[in-house]
């Protein structure tokens, strides 16, 4: 096992009823040892969880969230490429006692302008779909390395032996798939539990293999008894493989989960007036109503770390009709989410995280030698926002350029933006590390440094 700022992790043995989750908390809910125990951080936390919304394809900066006067100025004209500038297509305003910019496609978030410390000089390692989803998700495209989430609960431990600790909901199958949540060289035990598939309606997805209906409840524990105590015998023979213990921490685990995971993710539980605020039941919002629903619940539950996904912002043509329809599906979702949390009191120590693998390029772009109405990547220059978990709200830090091409002001590195997330959990990204194949690994690799500025 690698050091994680706290000395080993030990794999305990578990017995047939059990044994890494038989103590009780004193919140009635069992308590956890073994890899996923609770652990103290390096330094006292701001934020204790994450949500992470994860916008799939690249969101366009300059329509949504990053103000360029000099873009509306000049568009039509030559751009730096070689192709003409396209102008923004809708109009921002400022919004909150900040005065945030925010465009008109986000007019319920741009209510929750207050809460968003909004990243404007983002750049990240590729402007190529495959390497971005990963280096987002991983810190690395070169190999494959354990996730954000399961670094995270690797760190700090699962303090809710009824849930899994790290849930990724409607993930998706291209450009990394299963390893954008997958826990690498990590303990499986870290690894993110799957809720649909990309293009699958959350309503109808389910976790896979929780329970089985063809065996009656008596006759599948005896199964599952049994089962485990030759999973142990093997576990002895074999010198406490890693990837044995995890298969029995994960048929542990599935015990709680059978009677918890159905509860929390009943939605009906919640008031009508909740569902209309995330807007459920509406066409276009109702998915990701669902989803951003689910992500309070689950945290609220005691969930470490939750990724959602929305896919489709990769707009190389159809900007002025596919974006409005990306942003009115997420739109009253996530600003619900927001608001929710306040008033639950769960924001000041939940870190919401929005953002895409990249940004969009202020040029239009050519497809076919043919100009369409959309935007190319930009790895140079691009925006993201995080909220709650002691992030400084109503700021917008760094900047792009005049035509948004290249962060020129407090450029942000993916890997810093990590390193930040890491530290307002209490995590010295230094720190974190655990040794594979005879060196350390950690989410940063060799890079990262904390913005202190946004805390």
């Amino acid at each position: 096992m690698g050091a994680c700022g706290f000395g080993s992790l030990a794999l305990a043995s578990l017995g047939a009823t059990s044994s890494a989750m038989r103590a009780s908390s004193p919140f009635g809910r069992p308590s956890v040892s073994g890899p996923l125990a609770p652990r103290s951080p390096h330094f006292t936390p701001k934020a204790k969880r994450v949500i992470f919304l994860f916008m799939n394809g690249g969101p366009s900066q300059h329509d949504t969230l990053d103000y360029k006067p000099k873009l509306y100025a000049d568009g039509g004209k030559t751009g730096k490429n070689k192709q003409k500038l396209l102008a923004p297509l809708w109009s921002f305003s400022r919004h909150g006692q900040s005065g945030l910019w925010i465009s008109e496609l986000f007019p319920h978030l741009a209510r929750q302008a207050d809460q968003l410390c909004v990243i404007n000089s983002m750049q990240t390692g590729s402007r190529a779909h495959p390497l971005a989803i990963p280096l987002l998700h991983t810190g690395s495209f070169q190999s494959v390395r354990p996730s954000m989430g399961a670094w995270v609960l690797y760190g700090l431990g699962n303090p809710n032996a009824n849930l899994p600790g790290y849930i990724t909901i409607k993930p998706t199958r291209t450009f990394g798939g299963p390893s954008n949540y997958g826990s690498a060289f990590l303990p499986s035990a870290y690894q993110a539990t799957r809720i649909g598939w990309e293009g699958q309606p959350v309503k109808d997805a389910t976790i896979s293999h929780l329970s089985s209906q063809e065996v009656m409840p008596g006759v599948s524990r005896g199964v599952l008894d049994l089962t485990q105590t030759m999973n142990r015998q093997l576990l002895q023979r074999t010198a406490h493989n890693a990837d044995i213990q995890g298969v029995i921490d994960a048929l542990d685990l599935s015990v709680h989960m059978e009677h918890s995971v159905p509860e929390v993710m009943d939605l009906s539980r919640e008031s009508a007036a909740t569902l209309a605020m995330y807007g459920i039941g509406q066409q276009r919002t109702d998915d990701f109503g669902r989803q951003c629903l689910l992500a309070r619940r689950l945290v609220e539950a005691g969930v470490r770390f939750v990724e959602l996904a929305n896919r489709g912002w990769d707009q190389h043509s159809g900007l002025d009709t596919v974006l409005p329809k990306r942003c009115e599906e997420v739109d009253q979702p996530i600003a619900a989410l927001l608001a929710d949390l306040q008033q639950r009191g769960l924001l000041d120590d939940t870190l919401v995280f929005w953002g895409g693998e990249f940004g969009r390029q202020p040029e239009t772009q050519v497809l076919a030698g043919k100009v369409a109405m959309g935007r190319d990547h930009n790895a140079a220059g691009y925006t993201v926002w995080l909220a709650g978990g002691g992030v400084r709200g109503g700021m917008a830090y760094g900047a792009t350029d005049e035509y948004g091409y290249e962060a020129v002001e407090n450029p942000v590195h993916l890997h810093d933006l990590h390193a930040t997330m890491l530290h307002l959990l209490g995590l010295d990204h230094l720190r974190l590390t655990y040794r594979y194949a005879g060196r350390d690994f950690r989410l940063t690799d060799v890079h990262g440094n904390v913005v202190h500025d946004l805390i």
